[in-house]
């Protein structure tokens, strides 16, 4: 097998269909780009639900004089004995990593760090005493909700209990909407991409298939005749990855690295994640190509 004509056959196919070549190498480009954003994202939500499963608590708010729960109107605040009967049932519970209680003035204080730099108006509306005192709860497991909640709600002093997680739950669903909907324009994408290929290799047979024809009567084999089609696409793919991976790499450090800045936390996704999907991509475009390519000699060029 003479690489120089297998080469000079493939430069020869991808010149004589320029047109269609780019249109491949678009769209394979465009299509790559949108799947390795949607496998971005993905990473991105996992990293993210890690973190704050490592860091979602149970809070319990007590009664005080304030609170217009009818069982705390009726009770009054929270005494001493109710806030040791409701740590000891606390302790009790294996669902219970660990827990802290914040004073009305440490609930404040602590409000005030985690809404002043978002909300200043709210900070100021808020006095010392709105916030009551509570108990954050540390699960063993962030799924343990439920049972925790059920032996706590309704104890003697306990105003609610509220879950960090399910306020959450929202924004990680809106994550998982855009990626779901970035990974189906992708998947169309490809399967026009694919079409597309098909047709330009099936093109690019057509235009020499008296040179296939004359390769057939020397006795070339099958893989020899086949091989500079299938270049042709593997070629479009690759340079389609590779004009993808600059999408990839902009989308990680302007749209997810935004995202960080938002919500001031770091679960950046280190360089290993962003070489993963981009090595992921550009081999998803090269088999792409190249199996289209395959599938489409095996119809079209009797060999």
């Amino acid at each position: 097998m003479r690489a120089q004509f297998v080469l000079s056959e493939t430069w020869i196919g991808l010149r004589r269909n320029l047109t269609m070549t780019i249109a491949v190498i678009t769209t394979v480009a465009i299509s790559l780009a949108l799947f390795g954003a949607g496998l971005l994202v993905n990473q991105q939500v996992s990293e993210m639900r890690n973190y704050w499963d490592q860091r979602i608590t149970l809070t319990i708010y007590m009664c005080n004089d304030i609170s217009p729960t009818a069982a705390c109107q009726e009770n009054g605040a929270a005494t001493e004995e109710d806030r040791e009967a409701l740590e000891a049932q606390l302790t009790s519970l294996s669902e219970v990593e660990d827990f802290r209680y914040l004073t009305a003035a440490e609930a404040w204080a602590d409000f005030q760090e985690r809404i002043g730099s978002s909300n200043e108006a709210l900070a100021e509306a808020a006095q010392e005493g709105d916030i009551p005192e509570n108990y954050r709860v540390q699960l063993t497991n962030p799924d343990n909700y439920d049972t925790v909640r059920a032996a706590v709600d309704g104890a003697a002093g306990v105003d609610s209990v509220s879950n960090d997680q399910r306020v959450l739950e929202q924004f990680f669903g809106l994550l998982d909407g855009l990626k779901w909907a970035a990974l189906v324009v992708a998947g169309v994408q490809l399967a026009a991409a694919a079409l597309l290929i098909g047709n330009t290799i099936r093109l690019s047979a057509y235009s020499r298939r008296r040179e296939t024809g004359i390769m057939r009567l020397v006795g070339a084999s099958n893989f020899y005749i086949q091989l500079p089609f299938l270049l042709e696409g593997a070629i479009a793919g690759l340079i389609g990855g590779v004009i993808a991976s600059g999408f990839i790499v902009a989308t990680r450090y302007t749209l997810l690295t935004q995202i960080e800045e938002w919500f001031q936390f770091d679960v950046a996704l280190g360089t290993g994640s962003l070489l993963y999907v981009i090595g992921v991509s550009m081999i998803l475009g090269v088999l792409l190509c190249t199996v289209t390519s395959f599938l489409t000699l095996r119809r079209y060029l009797k060999v």
